[in-house]
């Protein structure tokens, strides 16, 4: 993943996360409400957001850095937001309880993501 994909990436993805923030808040407080998952929603928007954040890190600190640990946790964190927050989405609208079971996978990368920055970081300054 390019430098420029990364950025793009994290820029497209923060603004979902307005908008999906925003969709939920207003648009779906009433089902949200009613399935008890209010906590479970602002749970992945907030995931979605901090991670979105650490992308744009990891491209902004590709203008200094050429670490190749940098790609794992670019890759980690994307795929890591669309496992952890996909999932605890499709489980507020749809109800699939299964659908939690994936979310750790996502947790999991995010974490990964968050090891192979402070290794990059480590290794490069």
């Amino acid at each position: 993943m390019t430098q420029k994909v990364i950025l793009l990436i994290a820029s497209a993805l923060g603004a979902l996360t307005v908008m999906i923030g925003a969709f939920g808040a207003h648009a779906l407080s009433a089902t949200l409400q009613a399935s008890n998952r209010v906590d479970t929603f602002e749970t992945a928007v907030k995931y979605q957001m901090y991670h979105t954040l650490a992308l744009l890190a990891v491209g902004m600190l590709l203008f200094r850095v050429e670490q190749p640990a940098l790609q794992v946790a670019a890759w980690c964190f994307f795929i890591g937001i669309i496992i952890f927050s996909g999932s605890l989405y499709t489980l507020c609208m749809t109800g699939i309880t299964w659908l939690g079971a994936i979310t750790p996978i996502g947790g999991t990368l995010l974490i990964v993501g968050w090891g192979a920055l402070f290794y990059a970081i480590l290794k490069a300054l």
